[in-house]
């Protein structure tokens, strides 16, 4: 048998053997049956690559042939799953609706390929001017080459994304599992692009694929080595397709590639093209494993620093990496993982594990790890000491501590629910999070790259660290506790509102239904009631409709209106004080763009508000006027009332449920100056005690409003 014939088989025993493999960790998940189904699938195509090589019958050529494409069409769905699932959690509802998806796909691929059985390959096979074998590619088998290709680039993203988003025992962890599979879909690409362009399947493609898996299979089998590689988590960026480097190479890669073999095929062919194409393959991957390794990126940087006599650290640098990290960050958790992978990234540390102490200062809960996963800390976190043994301890010593060294009960604890994943990783060190002498949590690092000691300068520069992720820790729980308080606040004065309108209205409804039994009889007492209950729903629907305008979203129906008209039918909707004088002085205005029904209800409020304000002053007067000023249409309410403090116009006038009316619910000016602002305009005020108060209200005219 040839050599290739058996280097085909053996890739496909390989696969079988590493599916079932698989398959005997448990507990088992979905994550495991795709990586399973995945693995079944190339090593049946493998095997039929074999038979082909195997057989010289034209027709068993054509059905092998068609075997090998019906079996790339099952491929991309469950290796497209395991790329959404690998390394990654989620909610298991959207993984199982993703997953009935992808499984409808490939059945209809695997229905597809047998009802266009005939349309997948066309024979007779051919022989190239290289000797190669290959037979015709037909409609069916086109379209299964194509959806393959524009899945395998999604395939490369998704792992592209879950390598970006790893760092320290994580990324060492699963590093050669994306790799093998980055090697496949790579190679895949390109021999079903090759497929597509001269509209056929060459063998010589074929076994492309084979050394491909070949490879692929090494570097999976080398990822199993390293323990727990289906049990690990990470949190991908979701902007990460923007800045896809899978993305951009794919589409470079097709751009080019089809020039290139238009080339090669008009200079003859290439009889040693698998093989130069295996011996690139190996050379690519062996330079992608040495640019990931940690070890090499140590050792570049300090060679720059010794032979360039740079500090070890670029404190600038690093500085403005964690405050462009954690600015923007709103939770204590976000902030850890942020901080985790910072850590990670500058003192090439494989293990960095954040844990924040409770609110009731009793234990300590998991934040972020780039080794642990959640339901493995939580276990460890059992483990750990006391938090009233650390805070003592870091009170008196509040600088990093090597956990290793010292010998202290309590440090002792923590080496337990933080263990380190090599012998060679060097020692263990605890930086506390201090501020005000509070402890808020620890930065435990362990598993440094080639078990480097931490120095002087490394201690200095996590400590700085600890210190400052200490003060944003204080700053989050600070502003979610002044949330907290503000919505109680809300929620308070909001609820005296409520109770004071309905307490009035079940007293007059009680009284009401008291007297009932007695005078029911009574005609004039059942009009009295009967008005009683109307006047008591009428404050009820009123009240709700108040506090409405809270909830709804403001939408503005603009269009070209006559101010001075708005203004008119808004006072004309008002019944006024007899014992208070209106005033209207109205400029003639361009016509501008409003909505006319909103700038209604606050002109409708700004006069109530005035005529409520003259009403406790006996006679008073209201103005309401119109004018323009400085590309401005300006509606100006004047009255003589009692007036505002400084205090109360500068802090709680346009603020909810802030009012200085008996009846009032300190909704209408946040709502008016929701209104206005909504037009892109503001609202003036100038107010004295006493004296009365003046409200202009400033619309942008056309040209302002371009």
């Amino acid at each position: 048998m040839p050599l290739a014939s058996i280097l085909a088989l053996a890739s496909a025993a390989f696969c079988a053997v590493l599916g079932v493999a698989v398959l005997t960790k448990k507990p088992r998940s979905a994550i495991h049956w795709c990586f399973a189904g995945g693995m079944s699938a190339l090593a049946a195509e493998a095997a039929f690559v074999a038979l082909i090589r195997e057989t010289s019958a034209p027709g068993k050529i054509i059905f092998w042939n068609r075997m090998t494409v019906a079996a790339l069409g099952l491929l991309p769905a469950s290796w497209l799953f395991f790329s959404l699932l690998f390394a990654r959690a989620g909610d298991p509802g959207q993984w199982r609706k993703t997953g009935n998806i992808l499984g409808s796909t490939a059945a209809l691929s695997l229905i597809g390929a047998a009802f266009f059985w005939d349309q997948l390959v066309v024979g007779p096979p051919q022989i190239g001017p290289t000797g190669d074998v290959y037979v015709g590619l037909a409609t069916a088998g086109k379209i299964l080459h194509v959806l393959f290709v524009i899945m395998a680039v999604g395939i490369l993203m998704n792992l592209e994304r879950t390598f970006r988003a790893s760092v320290g025992t994580i990324r060492w962890r699963i590093k050669f599992m994306l790799l093998g599979l980055g090697v496949l879909f790579v190679v895949r690409i390109y021999t079903s692009s090759q497929a597509l362009l001269f509209s056929a399947v060459k063998l010589s493609l074929l076994q492309v694929n084979i050394y491909a898996l070949a490879v692929a299979c090494l570097l999976i089998a080398r990822s199993f080595v390293r323990e727990s590689i289906f049990n690990v988590t990470v949190y991908p960026s979701r902007t990460v397709l923007q800045n896809s480097v899978t993305l951009l190479l794919a589409g470079i890669y097709l751009l080019v590639v089809g020039v290139l073999a238009k080339i090669v095929t008009a200079l003859g062919g290439d009889s040693a093209f698998p093989l130069k194409a295996l011996i690139v393959l190996m050379a690519l991957a062996g330079l992608t494993v040495v640019l990931l390794s940690e070890r090499v990126h140590q050792r570049t940087k300090l060679f720059v620093s010794r032979n360039f006599k740079r500090p070890l650290h670029d404190f600038q640098k690093v500085w403005h990496a964690f405050t462009e990290r954690t600015t923007s960050l709103m939770t204590d958790v976000d902030l850890c993982r942020a901080t985790a992978r910072l850590v990670s990234e500058t003192f090439h540390v494989l293990s960095v594990t954040i844990w924040l102490i409770d609110e009731n200062k009793e234990r300590l809960l998991f934040a972020a790890s780039t080794s642990l996963s959640e339901s493995r800390a939580q276990k460890l976190a059992e483990l750990g000491c006391t938090v009233t043994e650390l805070q003592k301890a870091f009170s008196e010593q509040p600088s990093p501590v090597d956990i290793d060294d010292s010998q202290e009960g309590w440090v002792a604890a923590l080496r337990r629910c933080n263990p380190d994943q090599f012998s060679e990783g060097g020692n263990r060190v605890c930086v506390p999070l201090l501020v005000g002498g509070h402890l808020l949590g620890l930065i435990m690092l362990g598993d440094r790259v080639s078990g480097m000691p931490f120095s002087v300068e490394d201690l200095d520069l996590l400590k700085c660290i600890g210190d400052q992720v200490a003060a944003n820790l204080l700053n989050i729980q600070l502003s979610r506790k002044l949330l907290q308080a503000k919505e109680m606040e809300a929620f308070q004065t909001m609820s005296a509102f409520f109770v004071h309108d309905l307490k009035n209205t079940a007293s007059t409804l009680s009284l009401m239904l008291q007297n009932l039994p007695t005078h029911f009889e009574d005609p004039s007492f059942r009009a009295d009631a009967l008005r009683a209950a109307g006047k008591s729903v009428e404050r009820i629907n009123a009240l709700i409709g108040r506090l409405s305008v809270l909830r709804q979203k403001l939408e503005l129906n603009l269009r070209e209106s006559d101010l001075n008209e708005v203004v008119k039918v808004a006072l004309a909707g008002l019944a006024g004080d007899p014992q208070t004088r209106l005033v209207t002085d109205l400029a003639s205005l361009p016509r501008i763009c409003i909505d006319p029904e909103q700038v209604q209800k606050v002109v409708t409020n700004l006069v109530l508000n005035a005529w409520e304000a003259v009403s406790s002053q006996g006679e008073g007067e209201v103005r309401v006027g119109t004018s323009g000023q400085n590309g401005w249409a300006v509606i100006s309410v004047t009255d003589n009332g009692c007036g505002m403090s400084p205090e109360f116009v500068s802090r709680f006038l346009f603020r909810p449920f802030q009012t200085t009316k008996k009846k009032g619910m300190g909704i209408g000016m946040f709502h008016s100056k929701a209104i206005v602002e909504a037009h892109q305009g503001k609202i003036e005020v100038a107010s004295e005690v006493g004296k009365g108060t003046t409200f202009k209200v400033l619309l942008p005219c056309q040209e302002n409003q371009a």
